[in-house]
């Protein structure tokens, strides 16, 4: 039996490329017991982590900005028990910060056990020096990379398997009887969702290509569902409800589970590069993921016929995604369509 504790933190898409490399580990180590230190806003996502047998909760971006308060400290103190409530054989830094790195020093670790990190930055991720100090073992990555390779490749690394052809997410959704009586009306006209917020704007679609983009859908008989997570986010996707017509619908605002759980329920989903979209690949629903800029080849999905990303600039037209959309909607693997 081999216990191992991944270190991916933040953020959503990061932690939902991770999960690929949990199933590998899955296949190729019997009776493998995985933990995942994460934060707290993320921890529901990876509680529907197939395999993850615990989530050790931080909260290391809100105690950085109250180093000394007497909440933090004892938040902290408890963080620490719980990380080293058992000791580890292989502790895995899948992020390649300082943060990351900290944590993984912090963990226990087994007579025996081995910390292994990047030995080197990928080409457009982001990586601090210290990850490689403090590993006990660095794993030197290929510079050009995609972000599920590089996890999968450093676990394989460690644990001394190749990375399998297949690649599965392992993302499961939880279905709630009383919400699923609630979203089957939408789910029975198969409800595209909309996911039109990112954490920064350049990332972002115009209004009017929403607006346009659903009327092509709703003519073909689906409707609309417009989730978010920022009340910046609440007041376009209210905008574009207003604009689009009944068929439109708002969603509440929802933790990242459940969140999760009702986009699981959709026919499909169009988005731009946000971890909701990175969601919606985890979940094998038809997709199709807007890129402003030519990184999609690191970040975007891959190797499934029913799912694809698009990239013009300033930004992909309506026609290109919609076509896009026609093409992914027809493929085998789109069970929902």
């Amino acid at each position: 039996m081999s216990r191992i504790l991944i270190v991916k933190l933040s953020s959503l898409g990061d932690v939902v490329h991770a999960m690929p490399a949990v199933q590998d580990i899955l296949a190729a180590v019997p009776g493998a017991q995985i933990d995942w230190v994460v934060e707290r806003a993320f921890a529901p996502l990876v509680a529907r982590c197939e395999g993850v047998r615990r989530v050790i909760p931080c909260e290391l971006r809100r105690w950085s900005k109250a180093v000394l308060s007497p909440t933090t400290r004892r938040a902290w103190a408890a963080f620490k028990a719980d990380l080293q409530a058992q000791p580890y054989d292989v502790v895995l830094d899948l992020q390649g910060l300082t943060k990351s790195a900290a944590v993984a020093r912090l963990a226990a670790v087994a007579p025996g056990g081995v910390r292994y990190a990047m030995a080197n930055r990928t080409t457009g991720s982001s990586y601090e020096a210290p990850t490689r100090w403090v590993a006990d073992v660095a794993i030197r990555m290929p510079a050009h990379t995609h972000a599920v390779q590089r996890a999968r490749l450093l676990c394989a690394g460690a644990l001394g398997y190749e990375v399998p052809d297949l690649m599965r997410f392992g993302l499961l959704a939880q279905v709630n009887t009383a919400q699923a009586a609630i979203d089957s009306i939408a789910i029975s006209k198969g409800s595209i969702a909309f996911v039109h917020g990112s954490s920064r704007a350049d990332k972002c679609w115009p209004d009017s290509h929403w607006l346009a983009l659903g009327a092509h859908l709703m003519a073909a008989g689906h409707t609309l569902a417009l989730p978010h997570g920022t009340a910046h986010e609440e007041q376009t996707a209210w905008r574009l409800a207003q604009a689009l017509g009944p068929q439109a619908t708002v969603w509440p605002r929802l933790d990242l589970g459940a969140l999760t759980d009702r986009l699981a329920a959709c026919a499909g989903v169009i988005g731009v590069d946000s971890g909701l979209s990175h969601i919606a690949v985890a979940l094998n629903l038809p997709h199709v993921q807007i890129y402003n800029f030519p990184t999609a080849w690191r970040t975007g999905p891959l190797g499934q016929a029913h799912q694809c990303s698009v990239f013009e600039q300033p930004e992909p037209s309506v026609d290109v995604v919609w076509r896009a959309w026609e093409q992914v909607a027809l493929q085998p693997g789109s069970a929902r369509r």
